[in-house]
């Protein structure tokens, strides 16, 4: 990993917007630290969007319609959630500043969640950046089994209907591994990161501000592919992503 200098200064959206165009993102030490530090990895964690692994498993969770999930209805929980100290995860690299930019960035447009409910309870969930046809997935949380795998599911399902070519898991782990994310080198991700920017890089070189981009996150929402016009039901992520395999 290549870490760059800490910065203390507030972090603003379109900074932040400029560092993800490039493959730089932010991190905390800690949820209390009073700066960020800009990451580069050399080697990146992506999942191809046509190789998501749904186990047997997992594809059982979905079709039992035990968990509701849901996009963009609960974006400040779920961030929170994600920022919450658990037992396998004692500190988090999600500062206040880090909230505080992507709840801005998240009414803006470009900050997008998915969560997991059962019953009225969030059980877990994701959130992440959009731009261009990219996805950056920046944290996961579970707070029950597979809500985590469901929620990531549902965002594959969602970012391959809606046109996007990247999903950007930015570390490799054995939990995103096992759902068929691999690692690449970081001039391969440069190219593949260029590729999916190319439709917003033009706009924001010429000093214009930045445009979500040609992807559609909600796309899927009400399509006739889905079986109802609302929130998708495990059913429905089934058969999108058997449908775009």
């Amino acid at each position: 990993m290549s870490r760059h200098r800490p910065s203390f200064e507030q972090l603003d959206a379109a900074t932040v917007l400029g560092a993800y165009a490039v493959g730089v993102f932010p991190m905390a030490d800690a949820r209390d630290a009073p700066g960020v530090y800009w990451v580069e990895p050399r080697h990146r964690a992506i999942l191809p969007l046509d190789h998501f692994h749904l186990s047997r498993s997992l594809r059982r969770a979905l079709r039992s319609e035990r968990f509701r999930l849901t996009a963009d209805t609960a974006f400040g929980d779920v961030i929170t959630l994600c920022a919450e100290a658990a037992t396998d995860r004692p500190e988090t690299w999600i500062n206040r500043s880090i909230e505080r930019v992507f709840r801005e960035l998240h009414a803006a447009g470009f900050a997008h969640s998915i969560e997991c409910w059962e019953g009225d309870v969030l059980v877990g969930g994701l959130y992440g950046l959009a731009l261009g046809r990219a996805f950056f997935g920046e944290s996961m949380v579970s707070r029950t089994t597979d809500a985590s795998k469901a929620a990531l599911a549902a965002l594959v399902a969602r970012l391959r209907f809606g046109g996007f070519t990247l999903l950007d898991c930015q570390f490799m782990t054995d939990h995103l591994a096992s759902l068929g994310a691999i690692e690449i080198e970081r001039s391969d991700y440069v190219a593949l990161l260029g590729a999916a920017l190319s439709d917003v890089l033009g706009s924001a070189a010429s000093g214009t501000s930045w445009d979500v981009g040609a992807a559609d996150f909600r796309a899927v929402d009400g399509a006739p592919s889905t079986s109802v016009a609302g929130p998708l039901s495990g059913n429905d992520i089934v058969q999108l992503l058997a449908q775009t395999s």
